[in-house]
């Protein structure tokens, strides 16, 4: 038993390297495959009413040159007129995507709930109330989108993006009031990749079959369902951005950890769309700089919101040596249990980030960390597992701003 409670960690951070590489290899395919047709879609030019192309049903064509090639891709208003013998389906990106990423979730999140979505400052959970909350968030999310989808609003462009928007900035706020802020972040990222899998496991995939299967029975092929995937596809290709931002998210704690957290997710998402709409419209032959301007602007302004007051230097209080070695004894029992060169907390086998505090030099190193981690953004430690008290943030924070002197 002893000697599985020691591999059990490691095997675990194997297991989260591997699931996480070919989520990213997937997800590259994937969003890598929505966005060439986006642009496809939108730079494709329609051939002359009388050319033999728009007698045959060509709606556009375009030219390209790629890696020594010339392609030339044709879209066909419904379908052409006689099926190909071989046609390729892209679905197994999204799949197998989605899939990763909810091995990724489970692996790094559900497993280790107290550590990774417990905030015992936020809600005081139990790792099933916990992990229930995130699974319902992933279920809400879609049933919430189909309906909107299916329903009136649907059929206007901007009012339904604006509404989905308010959707997924109050799903943050509500997930901030149960869930760390970082497992609330990733909750909202996993909401979106659900959305975004659903709509080509449920609309695009089946509609694409029923053309299919309209062709091969002789029939013709009803063109609502070409509109419907064009619709979700359409609906993924702005989701991208913020998802992916999402996906990176936990590396940028001034972010998740902000009493704000769900208006800067929003500011984001919203910078992000505004540049996804200025290429799919540059795409289109229009090119808009107030969109990605704008974009920016929010941003910039999200930096500066964000930025922390500078520490007023101040002499040190008493004998500054002393100062250290309460600072050091502070850190050893509530930071040096996760980074150490052989982290003694449960479910942690490496330090997490590389940083290592099990040492006087190294406190010293890393003294700028953390006093970021612990005063500035209180992220650390990590759902405060180890109980730091404010007194001792204050400790760390006095010895800091005056000088972070060993001796």
């Amino acid at each position: 038993m002893e000697v599985f409670a020691y591999l059990a960690p490691y095997g675990l951070e194997w297991l989260n390297l591997i699931v996480r590489w070919l989520h990213l290899i997937t997800g590259i395919a994937w969003i890598g495959a929505s966005f060439y047709f986006v642009w496809l879609d939108n730079s494709i030019r329609a051939p002359a009413p009388d050319s033999e192309l728009a007698k045959k049903g060509v709606s556009g064509e375009l030219w390209a040159v790629h890696g020594g090639g010339f392609y030339n891709p044709q879209k066909y208003l419904v379908a052409p007129a006689e099926l190909p013998r071989e046609l390729h389906w892209f679905k197994w990106e999204a799949y197998s995507t989605w899939l990763s990423g909810f091995a990724l979730l489970t692996i790094v999140y559900y497993f280790n709930a107290q550590a990774m979505m417990v905030d015992t400052a936020v809600a005081d959970l139990t790792t099933w109330q916990a992990v229930g909350i995130g699974l319902g968030s992933l279920l809400v999310g879609w049933v919430v989108y189909d309906l909107l989808c299916r329903s009136p609003l649907g059929k206007h462009e901007l009012a339904f993006g604006v509404v989905m928007f308010v959707f997924l900035v109050a799903s943050t706020y509500v997930l901030n009031k149960y869930l760390s802020g970082r497992a609330a972040y990733i909750h909202v990222g996993a909401m979106i990749g659900t959305m975004m899998v659903g709509n080509v496991l449920m609309l695009i995939i089946p509609g694409q079959r029923k053309l299919v299967a309209a062709m091969m029975a002789g029939q013709k092929p009803d063109p609502v369902h070409g509109l419907k995937a064009k619709q979700r596809s359409v609906h993924n290709n702005y989701f991208t951005l913020p998802v992916l931002f999402i996906m990176i998210s936990n590396h940028y704690a001034m972010t998740y950890r902000h009493d704000y957290a769900w208006a800067v997710l929003g500011v984001i998402m919203a910078a992000g769309v505004l540049i996804r709409h200025f290429f799919n419209l540059r795409h289109r032959g229009r090119t808009e700089w107030r969109y990605p301007v704008a974009g920016v602007a929010l941003l910039l302004a999200l930096a500066v919101a964000l930025a922390p007051k500078a520490p007023v230097a101040r002499a040190a209080a008493g004998d500054s040596a002393q100062q250290f070695a309460q600072v050091s004894a502070i850190v050893a029992q509530r930071c040096a249990s996760c980074h150490a060169e052989q982290p003694s907390q449960p479910g942690f086998a490496s330090a997490p980030g590389g940083v290592m505090l099990h040492t006087p030099a190294l406190i010293g190193q890393n003294a700028a960390k953390i006093y970021q981690q612990t005063v500035q953004l209180k992220a650390m430690p990590i759902g405060n597992l180890t109980n730091m008290t404010d007194a001792e943030r204050a400790h760390i924070a006095a010895w800091f701003e005056a000088g972070a002197k060993q001796e």
